[in-house]
C-alpha cells in the first residue's frame, strides 16, 4: 500500500483519536483507515495506537512516528506546492478556516466566485469560533478577526472590521434608548463569550468609557445574539458585516451611534511565507482585492 498515504491517514487518526472520524473525513471506509494503520505497524515494526472500545490514543512508538510523519508530509507538501504546470492553471484542495458568522455572511460567496475563475480547484471551509492549529487541522489559510493575530503565523491585513450597539425597534420602544454608555446598566444586554462578554469599551472622540454588563443572554456565536437583538432580548455589540444590513430594512437600531467599539482587523493567516503554494497565494490576492472594497 502507499506509504505517504498510510502516513496521512495516520496522522489524521492521531489527530481526530478515532478510525471512524478519520474514514469520514478522508472519505474512505473504516477497514481501509484499518489497512492504513496496520501498515504503518508492520513498515516500522512498532504498535503506534493504542486502541479502546471509546479512544484510539498514541503510544510512545506512536508519538515519535507522528514527529517524523509530519515532517515528510511537510516536505512532500511543499514540494508539490512549487511546482505549477505549465499552463498555470491552479489545482488541488485548499483548506480554510474561518468563524461562522463571517464565512455565512461573507466567505462563502467570496469563494464560489473565486472557484468559478479556476475551475480545477477545490477548497473546503471550515467554520469554527474556535482557534484551530494549522498544522495539526491541514489548513492553508485561516480568516480570522482580531486586534492581535497569532504572532506564530503570518498575518496579512484584508479590511477593518467595525462593531456597533444595537436593539430592535420593540426593544427600544418598551425600554427606551439609552443616552450615554452609563445607561448601558439598566438595560438588558447581549453578551459574546469569546469577545468583551462582561467589559465594553466605548469610545468619542477623545472620550472612554468602559461599562462593566451583567448580561442575563450570553452565546458563543455572534449570529446567535444578532438573532436574539432581532427579537428584541435587548442590546447586542455586532459587528457591521452583519447589523448594517438588518438596520437598512429597519429591523435593527443603531444604539448610542457615537460611541463605538474598538475596530479590530480582518487577517489572512498562513504558516509560512516561504512555502505559499500559488493556490494560496492566488487566494489571497483575491480576498484582499475583493475585501478592499466591501461595504461593511
Amino acid at each position: 500500500m502507499d506509504r505517504l498515504t498510510a502516513m496521512r491517514v495516520f496522522k489524521d487518526v492521531a489527530h481526530t483519536r478515532s478510525f471512524t472520524a478519520s474514514a469520514e473525513r478522508l472519505d474512505m471506509s473504516r477497514a481501509m483507515v484499518t489497512r492504513y494503520i496496520a501498515t504503518m505497524e508492520k513498515w516500522l515494526g512498532a504498535r503506534l495506537l493504542q486502541r479502546t472500545t471509546r479512544l484510539v490514543t498514541l503510544t510512545h512508538a506512536g508519538e515519535q512516528s507522528l514527529e517524523h510523519c509530519l515532517k515528510m508530509l511537510e516536505i512532500m507538501q511543499d514540494a508539490e506546492s512549487e511546482i505549477t504546470p505549465a499552463d498555470n492553471t491552479l489545482r488541488g484542495q485548499l483548506r480554510l478556516t474561518c468563524s461562522m458568522s463571517f464565512a455565512h455572511a461573507h466567505l462563502s460567496t467570496a469563494i464560489c466566485d473565486f472557484l468559478a475563475l479556476h475551475p480545477h480547484l477545490k477548497i473546503d471551509i471550515n467554520a469554527d469560533d474556535h482557534t484551530l492549529n494549522l498544522i495539526e487541522a491541514r489548513i492553508d489559510l485561516a480568516i480570522r478577526i482580531s486586534n492581535e493575530p497569532d504572532p506564530m503565523l503570518i498575518a496579512r491585513p484584508l479590511a477593518t472590521c467595525d462593531s456597533i450597539l444595537v436593539a430592535s425597534p420593540g426593544y427600544i420602544t418598551a425600554h427606551g434608548r439609552p443616552r450615554h454608555p452609563t445607561d448601558l446598566n439598566q438595560h438588558q444586554c447581549l453578551g459574546y463569550a469569546n469577545f468583551g462578554q462582561g467589559l465594553w469599551q466605548l469610545t468619542r472622540a477623545d472620550q472612554q468609557e468602559q461599562i462593566k454588563i451583567t448580561p442575563r443572554f450570553t452565546a458563543n456565536e455572534v449570529t446567535v445574539l444578532l438573532n436574539a437583538a432581532l427579537a428584541g432580548a435587548g442590546i447586542a455589540l455586532q459587528p457591521t458585516y452583519l447589523a448594517n444590513e438588518h438596520i437598512e430594512k429597519g429591523a435593527l437600531l443603531q444604539v448610542l451611534p457615537e460611541w463605538l467599539p474598538p475596530t479590530l482587523t480582518l487577517y489572512a493567516l498562513y504558516t509560512s511565507r516561504r512555502h505559499l503554494s500559488p493556490a494560496v497565494r492566488a487566494l489571497l490576492d483575491f480576498l484582499v482585492e475583493r475585501f478592499a472594497t466591501a461595504p461593511w
